[in-house]
C-alpha cells in the first residue's frame, strides 16, 4: 500500500516544480501580459461609475484571500516553515484590508464612507493593502532560502501571526482615518496626485523586488511559481489602476481591479486543485488500507490457527500463566514432559511442577517478567508428576495486552536431561583428549586436506624447537626434509584413500636446521576432512642404537685384534727366535747380515704393532701402581722437549693438590707421548702444547650423558694443542683402529686406539673436545687411587646455596644448554637462554634485568663467546661474565681467546663447581 511518510513529498509549498509546472506558470504570465498590453492604451477611458462593482470585487477578493490564507496556514502546521508563515500572513493581511477598503470607500455605504472616513481614507487604505502584501511576500522569499523550521509550539505561532496582522492593520487604518488631514492628499477632484504616483511607484518597486528575490531562489517549488505569477498580476494591477489610469471608474481602474481578483485566484486555484488531489489520493489510500486490513485480518486468523497448531505440535513444553503463577495454557508437549493432563494443569499454580526449594526462583522470574524483562535459556530443575526431577532449559517472555501492559508470562521448557548427560560426557572426553594432546611426548599434528596445519601439540617445542603457534597455519611440507617430501605426500594420499598408515619414518626439519627422524602413524577423517599424524621422536633411540653399535663394533674389533695379536705374537716369537740364529750364522757375510738385520727390525715393528693392538683390545698385561701423575707428566715433558722441536712450546699446568692414580706408569707415559705426538702433527707451523692435571669428580648428570662412566673421583690428565682441530665428521671415528687423517705412511692409525684401550682397561674415561681452526683437547680420566692421601684429594667444593639473580645462558648444543638451564634454575636463579650470539644480544636488549652472562667460548656463527662478551659489555658495562669451554682453563687462557683473569668453568663440571663459579662471578 502507498503511504505518505513525509508531507514535503506532496505539498505544493515543498514539491519541486517540474517543467510542466513551469510551462503552465509561464503561460499564465504571458496571457496576463498580453491582456495588460491590450488594456493599457485604454486605461484613461472614463467609464460609468459603478460603486457596487467595488463592493462585489473586494468581497470576492477578501473571500479568496481568506481561503488561501487558511490553506497556507494548514501547510504551515504540517511543515512548521517560517517562510510559509510569512506568505500566509500576507494573504491574511489582504483579506481584512480589502474589506476595510470597502467599508471606507465613499459612496458605497455612505457618501464619505463608514468608520468616520474622509475623502482620502479609502485611497490610503488601498495603498496600505497593496503595499503590505508584497512586503510579506518579500519576507517569504528571503526566509525560504534557509528553510528555517520553527519549534513545536504551532498554536503560539498561529496566534502570533493573527495578532500581528490584526495589530498592524488596525494601527495603520486608525492612523489613516483619525489623522487623514496630516497625510498628503493622494486624489484631488478624482484624479491622482503626484504623491499617489510616488507611493504607487514605490509599491511597484517593492513588488518587483519581491518577484526578483523569489525568482532568484532555486529550486522553485510549485507554490513559488504561482506566487511569482501573482506578483506579475499584482504589478499589472498597480500599473493599470494607479499609474496608467486617470481617475476612479475609468477603464484602467476597472481592469486593475479585475487583475487583482485574478491574482487572488491563482494561488487559491492551485491550492484547491492540490487539496482535491490529496483528497483523491487519501481516498485511494483508505481503500487500500481497508483492503489491507481485511487481508491482514485474514492472515492474522490464519496465523493464529498456525500458531496454535505449532504450539500443539511443538516438541517443547509451551505454558502460559498469570503473573500470580496460575497456569492458563498447557500444550501436549507439556503433558508428555511433566505427566499432567491439560485439564489437571489449567487453573493450577505453577508450583505443581516446581520443587519446593525452587519456589523462590519462580517468584523471582515472575517478578522480572512483570517488569517487562525476558529470561533466555535458564537451566533449572522441575518435577514430573511421578516425583522424579527433570533438567529443563526455560525461556520466559512477558505477555502484553493491547496497551502494552504485562498481563502474563509465556514459558517454553525443553528437556535437557539427556543433552546435559551427553554434554558432560563430551566435556570429559574433550578434556581427556586435550590433556593427552598437551602432555603427549609424541608430536601430534592435525592438517586439512591441503596439508595446512590446523593444530600442533606443545611437544613441538621439545622435538622441533618451534612454538605450536609458529607452525599453525603453515603447510606441513615446510617442515619436511626435502628429499622425503614426495614419500610423505604419498602416505597422505594413501590416507585419503581410506588406508591408515602405521610405522613409516619421515624426517622433519628442526628449527636449528638439523633433521629429526620420527616414526609416524597417520589417518584421515572424512567427517571433519582432517589428517591426523602422531610422530615419535627417534633421535634419542637412534643415538642410543648408534652408541650401542659403536660399543659392539669396538668390542668386536677388540676381540678380533686381541685374537690376531695373540696369534701374531706366537708367529713373531718363532721369527725373532729364528732370526737371531740366522744372524749369527751369516755374521761373516755382510750382504746376508744386512738382510737379517732388516728382518729383525721388521719383527720389532710387528711386536710394537702387536702391543698397540693388545692395548686397544684391553688385553695387554698392565701393572697398575699408585702413581704420582704430576711427577710422571713432568718426566714425560722433559723427554718430549727434543722430540717435539723448538717450534712447539710446552706448558705444564699441574694441580696443587696431590694427584695419585691407580694406573700402569709405562702405559700412561706412552699414552701421553702418543697424544703429544698427534698434537705436534696438528701444529706444523708451531704452537703450544699444554699438559694439565687436576682432581675431578664426575657426577650423575655427567654419567647420564656418557653411559659408560661410573660416578666417582678421578684424576684428569689433559693434553691440549692449538692446532688445526678435528672436523666434526671425524670425531666419532678417531678412536677406531687404523683410522687416520694423516697421509699414507705417516701413521698406523693405532695411536689413539691404544690410548682408548688403555684408559678403558684401567677403568677410566676419555673425552675429546675439538674446534676446527682452534685446536683439540683430549682428557683422560683415571680412577683416583684408594690409598692416596686423603687431605687434598678429599677436599670438597664449598656448598653454594645459589641466589636470586637473572642469568643468561648461551650454549649452541641443545642438550648441554638444557642441562645447564636445569642446574642453574635448581640453584634458585632466574634463567634465560640463547643458542648463539645474535640471539643472546637480542635477549639482553629485551631483558635489562640480566645480571650475569654465562657463555660458551667457541660457538657457530660470526661471533664467538669472547666477542659476545665484548659486545654485551659495550652495551651494559656493569654486566658480569662467566665463560665455559670443553678446553681446559689454562689451555684456553694461553690460546689467545681470553684475557688473563677472565673466569672460566671447564667442562665437565659438577654442580658445586657451577654454583661456586657463578657466585664468584656475581660477587666479583
Amino acid at each position: 500500500m502507498q503511504s505518505i511518510e513525509d508531507p514535503s513529498e506532496v505539498l505544493l509549498s515543498t514539491s519541486t516544480a517540474t517543467r510542466r509546472d513551469q510551462l503552465a506558470a509561464l503561460i499564465a504570465v504571458a496571457v496576463s501580459a498580453v491582456l495588460f498590453a491590450a488594456a493599457a492604451p485604454f486605461a484613461k477611458v472614463q467609464l460609468p461609475a459603478a460603486p457596487a462593482f467595488v463592493a462585489s470585487y473586494q468581497s470576492a477578493l477578501a473571500l479568496n484571500d481568506l481561503i488561501t490564507a487558511f490553506l497556507l496556514f494548514s501547510q504551515f502546521v504540517l511543515l512548521r516553515s517560517r517562510a510559509l508563515l510569512w506568505l500566509a500572513s500576507g494573504y491574511l493581511f489582504t483579506a481584512p484590508a480589502a474589506l476595510l477598503h470597502t467599508l471606507v470607500f465613499p459612496g458605497l455605504y455612505s457618501p464619505t464612507g463608514l468608520l468616520g472616513a474622509g475623502s482620502q481614507s479609502a485611497v490610503w487604505i488601498y495603498m496600505i493593502w497593496h503595499g503590505g502584501f508584497p512586503l510579506l511576500v518579500l519576507c517569504y522569499a528571503l526566509d525560504r532560502s534557509s528553510r528555517p523550521v520553527l519549534g513545536r509550539s504551532v498554536p503560539a505561532w498561529l496566534s502570533l501571526a493573527l495578532l500581528g496582522v490584526a495589530i498592524v492593520l488596525t494601527a495603520l487604518s486608525w492612523t489613516v482615518v483619525a489623522h487623514e488631514e496630516a497625510l498628503p492628499a493622494l486624489l484631488r477632484d478624482g484624479a491622482a496626485t503626484t504623491a499617489l504616483k510616488v507611493i504607487v511607484g514605490s509599491i511597484w518597486c517593492v513588488t518587483a523586488v519581491a518577484l526578483v528575490a523569489l525568482a532568484w531562489q532555486r529550486p522553485h517549488s510549485i507554490l513559488d511559481l504561482w506566487v511569482m505569477v501573482v506578483l506579475c498580476a499584482w504589478l499589472f494591477d498597480l500599473s493599470l489602476s494607479s499609474l496608467l489610469n486617470a481617475a476612479r471608474y475609468d477603464f484602467g481602474y476597472y481592469a486593475g481591479r479585475i487583475y487583482g481578483l485574478l491574482a487572488a485566484s491563482f494561488v487559491l486555484g492551485v491550492l484547491l486543485a492540490d487539496n482535491v488531489g490529496l483528497q483523491w489520493r487519501l481516498s485511494r489510500l483508505l481503500q487500500q488500507q481497508r483492503r489491507q486490513n481485511e487481508s491482514e485480518r485474514a492472515r492474522f486468523i490464519a496465523r493464529e490457527r498456525l500458531f496454535s497448531a505449532v504450539v500443539e505440535s511443538s516438541n517443547d513444553a509451551v505454558i502460559t500463566l498469570t503473573l500470580h503463577g496460575k497456569i492458563t495454557s498447557w500444550n501436549r508437549a507439556a503433558e508428555q514432559l511433566f505427566g499432567y493432563r491439560a485439564d489437571e494443569a489449567l487453573g493450577s499454580d505453577i508450583g505443581l511442577i516446581v520443587p519446593a526449594e525452587r519456589r523462590g526462583e519462580v517468584d523471582r522470574i515472575l517478578g522480572e517478567i512483570g517488569c517487562g524483562e525476558k529470561i533466555e535459556h535458564h537451566e533449572t530443575i522441575r518435577r514430573h508428576k511421578d516425583g522424579h526431577e527433570i533438567e529443563v532449559s526455560l525461556s520466559v517472555s512477558p505477555i502484553l495486552d493491547a496497551h502494552g501492559a504485562v498481563i502474563g508470562a509465556s514459558k517454553v521448557a525443553r528437556d535437557i536431561t539427556e543433552s546435559k548427560r551427553t554434554s558432560n560426557a563430551l566435556t570429559r572426553e574433550t578434556e581427556e583428549r586435550r590433556r593427552i594432546f598437551e602432555t603427549s611426548q609424541d608430536l601430534i599434528l592435525v592438517a586439512d586436506s591441503r596439508g595446512n596445519l590446523m593444530q600442533v601439540s606443545p611437544s613441538a617445542r621439545t622435538i622441533l624447537g618451534y612454538q605450536p603457534e609458529e607452525m599453525v597455519g603453515r603447510n606441513a611440507s615446510d617442515f619436511v626434509y626435502p628429499p622425503e617430501l614426495e614419500a610423505v605426500r604419498s602416505q597422505m594420499r594413501d590416507c585419503r584413500r581410506g588406508r591408515d598408515v602405521h610405522n613409516f619414518e619421515a624426517q622433519l626439519l628442526h628449527k636449528e636446521g638439523r633433521g629429526v627422524v620420527l616414526n609416524w602413524m597417520a589417518s584421515w577423517s572424512d567427517p571433519v576432512q582432517r589428517h591426523f599424524f602422531v610422530g615419535r621422536d627417534l633421535t634419542e633411540k637412534r643415538a642410543a642404537e648408534a652408541q650401542f653399535r659403536q660399543a659392539q663394533k669396538m668390542e668386536a674389533v677388540g676381540q678380533l685384534t686381541g685374537g690376531v695379536a695373540h696369534d701374531f705374537n706366537n708367529i713373531l716369537t718363532v721369527i725373532t727366535g729364528s732370526i737371531s740364529i740366522l744372524a749369527d750364522a751369516v755374521a761373516e757375510r755382510p750382504e746376508l747380515a744386512s738382510v737379517a738385520k732388516l728382518i729383525d727390525d721388521s719383527a720389532d715393528r710387528g711386536a710394537h704393532l702387536t702391543r698397540q693392538l693388545l692395548a686397544f683390545a684391553r688385553k695387554q698385561p698392565l701393572q697398575p701402581v699408585d702413581l704420582d701423575v704430576n711427577a710422571l707428566v713432568n718426566e714425560t715433558a722433559a723427554l718430549l722437549r727434543p722430540t717435539l722441536g723448538e717450534h712447539i712450546e710446552i706448558e705444564r699446568i699441574l694441580s696443587n693438590d696431590p694427584c695419585t692414580a691407580l694406573a700402569d706408569p709405562n702405559q700412561l707415559a706412552t699414552a701421553v707421548v702418543n697424544l703429544s705426538l698427534n698434537a705436534r702433527d696438528a701444529m706444523p707451523q708451531g704452537g703450544k702444547l699444554t699438559l694439565e692435571t687436576a682432581n675431578v669428580a664426575l657426577d650423575q648428570d655427567y654419567a647420564e650423558a656418557n653411559n659408560e662412566v661410573v660416578v666417582g673421583d678421578y684424576i684428569m690428565i689433559a693434553v691440549s694443542d692449538t692446532g688445526c682441530g678435528i672436523p666434526p665428521a671425524y670425531l666419532d671415528k678417531v678412536f677406531d683402529p687404523f683410522f687416520s687423517t694423516k697421509g699414507v705412511g705417516k701413521g698406523t692409525g693405532l695411536g689413539l686406539s691404544m690410548v682408548f684401550g688403555f684408559v678403558k682397561q684401567s677403568g677410566g674415561h676419555i673425552k675429546i673436545y675439538s674446534e676446527v681452526g682452534h685446536g683439540t683437547s683430549i682428557k683422560l680420566y683415571l680412577p683416583r687411587s684408594l690409598t692416596a692421601p686423603r687431605g687434598a684429594t678429599e677436599q670438597q667444593l664449598p656448598d653454594m646455596s645459589g641466589g636470586h639473580e637473572t642469568i643468561l645462558i648461551v650454549e649452541d648444543d641443545p642438550m648441554v644448554r638444557q642441562h645447564v638451564i636445569t642446574q642453574v634454575a635448581s640453584l634458585g636463579y632466574t634463567t634465560l637462554a640463547a643458542a648463539n650470539a645474535a640471539e643472546a644480544l637480542d635477549v639482553l636488549q629485551r631483558h635489562p634485568e640480566i645480571d650475569l652472562l654465562f657463555t660458551d667460548v667457541i660457538m657457530p656463527g660470526a661471533m664467538n663467546g669472547r666477542q659476545l662478551a665484548d659486545a654485551a659489555r659495550a652495551r651494559r658495562p656493569e654486566l658480569r661474565t662467566l665463560f665455559t669451554s670443553g678446553y681446559t682453563e689454562n689451555a684456553i687462557v694461553h690460546h689467545g681467546r681470553l684475557d688473563a683473569g677472565v673466569l672460566l668453568l671447564a667442562k665437565p663440571y659438577r654442580k658445586p663447581e657451577l654454583a661456586r663459579m657463578i657466585r664468584i662471578a656475581l660477587d666479583r
